[in-house]
């Protein structure tokens, strides 16, 4: 099955944008502190950092959509 978020490159656009969507930050104000991707789940997991706070977005790599935004 092909993957919609094959690599790192595609997948950390789209933490971006679900963490403008849902903490209204700007996109120059994010910094992603790591990223990560789980073989066996077929999931990515991509932490930013904005402002005072962190999260981690986990996305779906084949559906390429945002299962989870979880502030840390």
């Amino acid at each position: 099955m092909k993957r919609r978020l094959p690599t790192e490159k595609e997948a950390i656009p789209v933490a971006v944008s679900g963490i403008v969507q849902k903490y209204g930050v700007s996109s120059n104000d994010i910094k992603t502190l790591e990223t990560k991707y789980d073989t066996d789940g077929g999931d990515w997991y991509v932490a930013l950092g904005f402002g005072e706070k962190r999260a981690i977005v986990k996305m779906d790599s084949v559906q390429g959509t945002i299962t989870e935004i979880t502030e840390i």
